[in-house]
Formats: structure tokens, sequence, C-alpha cells
């Protein structure tokens, strides 16, 4: 982003327009005791060319994967973007719209949010879906709020095998009282599927399951969701996108909402966010989705038009009545979602999907060839632990070699696998923690 800082004439005249003559007026609310007294360590001023070369130089100590082959997945996942995509999200009437409460008259935005909760419910097999959730953990504790809401009681069972940021996100939503989460521990790396049926009674109001867990390995689900709906509860899924190519719809395997983190559908790894929290659910819950929900009709002269719909349940309507207070918008990333799912296709997202797995199985195979243990024995999608007496240190002899390593464990690594990756990258990661590099 291009910056140009204003002359002292133009701040004087800034200043007078809005009624103060001095920015320490401007600023006078700011207490005393937390303002900087002196000036900034800046040094002395420099030439366009001397302080360009030297930003250059700092920004080049960063490194990124586009450097470095990067085997750092827990949610955040280093797939390719086209190049199409990042073109046209930098077109003005895209990049800089935000939510949209005149929302008629802004009907390319809600074209593309359309579309994208068209896309997602083709992608889950659910009935409807909204937009504007902020990730995948506020998606997860929207919908157990939701739950909660719509069943007689107010129990969550969370096995501990979901992401545990996730978790982290919906105890905070718990505070509020409105639910009570039970957390489960797993065996071997997935839920432990006895122990969460026996605890599911008439106070359960939804059962969550990550699907692939937070180790990448699959879960069994539907004996899982059986068991919640002999009890009137909800069987709550957080699902990655890009499984679901080859995996069962959720709808399929009996869920109720189906929540998950969109950031792997063209949105890059941006050093933690923004992201995109997606959220699909059964017609059932329509009129009590969080998040906006746009819809298709036609205007007075028959021509095909979109709205906002069902405002009446949204915070800028009905506050705290609200079914969210979620506010904000994340229309952005859900179109650069839409152009994804858009530019690959369904025989895309599937081949992307295959490689993903393919490489994950085959460095797997080699690092148990070099001597190293997979911390569970338990089928995987993308994503998956290898034992190591010291993680840590193994991530620093990975970026001494030009890799970025994995997620660190107590015990383990967990490796994730894109299809960016190539084999030769896989056989050097292999090398190094095998001992051999």
């Amino acid at each position: 982003m291009k910056y140009t800082p204003n002359s002292p004439a133009v701040v004087e005249d800034m200043l007078r327009s809005a009624g103060f003559s001095s920015l320490d007026e401007l600023f006078k609310d700011i207490p005393e005791a937390i303002k900087l007294k002196r000036k900034l360590n800046l040094g002395p001023g420099r030439g366009e060319i001397e302080l360009t070369r030297e930003l250059k130089g700092l920004a080049a100590k960063n490194l990124t994967t586009e450097d470095y082959p990067c085997f750092l997945g827990a949610g955040a996942y280093d797939h390719y973007i086209p190049a199409a995509i990042d073109q046209l999200l930098l077109r003005s009437e895209f990049y800089t719209a935000y939510t949209p409460y005149q929302a008629e008259i802004s009907q390319g935005i809600l074209q593309s949010i359309f579309e994208y909760q068209s896309m997602i419910c083709l992608l889950t097999g659910m009935e409807v879906a909204n937009a504007s959730m902020y990730d995948g953990g506020s998606a997860l504790a929207e919908a157990c709020n939701l739950a909660c809401a719509n069943a007689k009681g107010k129990k969550v069972l969370l096995p501990d095998t979901v992401h545990p940021e996730y978790q982290q996100v919906l105890k905070t939503y718990a505070i509020s009282g409105r639910m009570e989460i039970v957390t489960v521990p797993s065996i071997g790396g997935v839920g432990d599927l006895e122990k969460m049926i026996s605890l599911i009674d008439k106070d359960t109001a939804c059962v969550v399951i990550q699907q692939p867990n937070f180790f990448g390995h699959l879960e069994e689900v539907e004996k899982l969701a059986d068991a919640v709906h002999q009890h009137k509860g909800f069987l709550v899924m957080v699902v990655d996108p890009i499984s679901l190519a080859i995996l069962k719809p959720p709808a399929d395997i009996g869920a109720d909402i189906v929540v998950g983190e969109g950031q792997a559908l063209g949105n890059s790894l941006s050093f933690g966010g923004p992201y995109l929290g997606f959220f699909a659910a059964s017609k059932k819950f329509l009129r009590k989705l969080p998040g906006r929900i746009v819809g298709q009709t036609t205007d007075t002269e028959g021509r095909r038009a979109f709205v906002l719909t069902l405002q009446a349940r949204e915070q800028h309507i009905r506050r705290e009545k609200a079914n969210s207070n979620i506010c904000s918008n994340q229309a952005l990333n859900a179109l650069a979602a839409t152009m994804y799912l858009t530019l690959i296709g369904n025989t895309g997202l599937q081949a992307i999907a295959t490689r993903c797995h393919q490489l994950a199985v085959y460095a797997a195979r080699e690092l148990e060839k070099a001597g190293l243990k997979l911390k569970y024995q338990q089928p995987f999608f993308r994503e998956f632990a290898v034992l190591l007496d010291d993680p840590a240190m193994a991530n620093r002899r990975l970026l001494e070699k030009g890799i970025i390593g994995g997620y660190e464990l107590p015990d383990a690594m967990l490796l994730a696998f894109t299809e960016k990756r190539t084999r030769a990258e896989i056989d050097r990661l292999v090398a190094v923690l095998g001992g051999r590099a």
C-alpha cells in the first residue's frame, strides 16, 4: 500500500475543519500518563532510495512459504492459490466492500455471497448456509450456541481431538452459562466413541466431532450421530473443506450443523488471518442461523435480484435478542473461496484432495523406513504426528536446512502435506528427521 504523508499546512486545515486548534487538542481524551513524552527514535531523515533499500533488507529476513517448503498445518494450510484469484480480488469494487447495510444497492457483493452460500451447501450436502463467520473457531462456538438454544439440554460433548484453539473459543462462549462443556479424553488419537455415547442423555444439546480431527485422523461419526439423535440432540461436525472432495458429505452421515475453516479455499496463510469460518445446517435452523443470509428473488421488473433476508435475526435489528452478535463481514475471504471453487471445479478439488492424501501416505511410509514411528496408528487424510524426542530441536534443524517443519506436540511433530509439496521435498524432510542430513 502506498503512503503519502500530509504536509503541516494540510494537517492544520484538517484540524480547523474539525474544530480543533492542534493535534494535542484532537487527542486530549488520551490520558497524559500513557502519552510518550519524547520523540520516536527514528534517526535522521533519509532519501527514498536509501529508505526503500533498508526496508527491503529488513523484509528479506522474513522466511515465507514461497522461500521454503512448508509442512506446518494444524488448521492453516499452504495450498496453491491460482494467480487469477489475487488479481480479481484486487479490483476496487471487491477489495473495499464492507457489510452491506444498504444491501439491495450492492447487488454484486450480494450475488457473490449467495454463490458462496450455494457452494458451501454443495460441498457439505447441507440445505442452508450463511456468511460472515470470523473463522473456524467462532463458527464452532456459534454452532454449539445454536444447538443449545434449540435443544432441551445445554450439555455439549467435546472430544479433545477437536482443534485446541477451537476448544478455547468454545469455552469462552460457555462463560455466558448458555452451555455446559464436557470434554471427553481421546484414545489412540481419535475420540472415545463408547465413552461419548455413554455420556449422551436427555441433557445433551449436541455432540461435536471434527473430521478429520486435529491429528489428521478420521473419526467414527455415524454411530455417534445415531446416538445423539435418539436423545433429541444434534451432531455438530467440524470439517476440512478440501477433504470433502473425497470423503462422504456430512449431510449423509447425520450432521445437523457443519462448520469449518475456509482458509484452504483460495485464502493465503497471511500470518494467521483474517480467515473464513463457514457454517451450514439443516433447513430447520434457517430462521435461527447466525451471520448473514443472502436470498435470491426477482425485482419489480422480473429481473433476478438478491437481498439480505431474515434480517430480524440479526444484531443490527434485534440487538440483545439477536441469534448472534457477529456483525463483521468476511465477504472478501468468502469471495476468494467462491473464486477458488469455481476455478478448481469438482474434478480439480478431487484431484487436490487425492494428491494431498497420496503425499501424506508416501511421507508416512518413508518416515517409517527411516526408523521413525507415527504417534498413532489411525487412518489419516493429509496430516499425522511423528514421534520425536525433541520436536523443537527438530524444527530448528529443519529450518537450518531450508524447511519449515510441523506443529510441535509434547512428544511429536504434526506434519501436513498439501498438493504444493513434492516427493523430493518430502525426501529432504525425512533425511533431516531421520538424522541423515
